[in-house]
């Protein structure tokens, strides 16, 4: 007979095994000490993998939504600016919107842009050209001042040293002393990882209900006689055929999955599908989706949108004008912010934040 001794009970030590979630800790990669610092984007064939792939559709639409919103209508200048702008030609059939439009779309997806300022022999811009981050590199110094980029190239030959006047760059989302911008991409990627991963097992799963696995039981242990089954069976599941088998040669039954029987993934997509969009800055509405329920939350989602992409453009003229020497006005495509105070009127004084409006002020 064992011990039933109630004070023999041991307690477990889960703490090897069930750990609490936490972040690693992170260093920028600004300079050390050293008399040069280089650095290049490594990951950027991984983003641009990720943006082109046909399997995250989404990641496309929303840096191409961004790109569009905060360019697609165009820019605003005096004649003589205008006139030199509408002369650049990019890689030969670009315009000024293009490039500016593809800086938006790099930077999102990498963090970085760079393009080739060329001028003629008077100093005065006549194109800017579109290069690959993946081949410009970033040397600086001691004190973390950028001095000049490099691009590397792929054919052994030494780098081209570029100096600072002679790149176009545009980099987002600086963190403290870092040398370089930071993406959408890599805070998007786990997302679309498990968002993917969840619809393949649904592909799966409706694949099985339609055409269920078959097990057959054979009256026979020859490799041979089975592998010949194995290619006439196989054969007739694919092409959708009848299989005769003399009687009691082979049995089958079908392997399907039950309704119920697993768990319905249709609610964790849903949910990673409206966290990626919340993730990434960019109401479904934005991208011809529906996934505001009322008109007024579509409407705060719009005008929660309009505030970051009017500071994208904020960015793009103030580069333009400390790079480029150039003054533009960017415009936006369409605002809701009027209608918006105007639903609030509407809806009578009761309803009206008194810090939105100045009406009656001094009367």
């Amino acid at each position: 007979m064992p011990e039933t001794n109630i004070g023999a009970t041991v307690a477990s030590n889960l703490a090897g095994v069930m750990k609490e979630f936490s972040v690693a800790p992170q260093t920028t990669d600004g300079p050390t000490g050293q008399k040069e610092t280089i650095w290049i984007d490594k990951y950027f064939g991984n983003y641009l993998g990720y943006y082109k792939d046909e399997k995250t559709p989404e990641l496309t639409a929303v840096i191409d939504a961004k790109a569009r919103w905060t360019v697609g209508k165009g820019f605003k200048a005096d004649e003589i600016t205008t006139m030199l702008l509408d002369s650049i030609k990019g890689f030969g059939k670009d315009t000024f919107n293009t490039i500016l439009e593809n800086a938006m779309r790099t930077m999102l997806i990498g963090g970085n842009f760079y393009a080739e300022i060329i001028r003629d022999e008077e100093d005065n811009l006549i194109n800017l050209k579109p290069l690959d981050p993946a081949s410009i590199q970033h040397v600086v110094d001691k004190a973390g001042m950028l001095t000049r980029f490099e691009q590397v190239t792929k054919i052994g030959v030494p780098n081209k040293k570029i100096g600072l006047d002679d790149i176009f760059y545009l980099a987002r989302n600086r963190v403290a002393d870092e040398i370089h911008g930071n993406g959408i991409t890599q805070k998007l990627k786990l997302i679309i990882d498990m968002k993917n991963e969840s619809m393949e097992d649904q592909r799966k799963l409706m694949h099985r209900h339609v055409k269920p696995l078959v097990k057959f039981i054979l009256d026979t242990d020859d490799t041979s006689r089975i592998a010949a089954f194995k290619t006439t069976a196989d054969k007739m599941i694919a092409d959708g055929e009848n299989l005769y088998l003399p009687k009691d040669t082979a049995e089958h039954e079908i392997i399907s999955v039950p309704a119920n029987a697993t768990l319905n993934p249709m609610a964790w997509i849903q949910y990673l599908d409206n966290y990626f969009y919340e993730m990434a800055g960019v109401p479904k509405i934005i991208v011809g989706g529906s996934g505001e329920i009322t008109e007024a939350s579509a409407k705060i989602s719009y005008l929660a949108f309009q505030q970051g992409v009017e500071e994208e453009q904020l960015f793009l003229e103030e580069q333009i004008l400390s790079q480029l020497n150039l003054v533009i006005d960017l415009e936006f495509p369409a605002s809701l912010e009027n209608e918006l105070l105007s639903d609030n009127k509407k809806d009578g004084a009761q309803n009206i934040d008194p810090s939105e409006t100045t009406a009656g002020e001094g009367q």
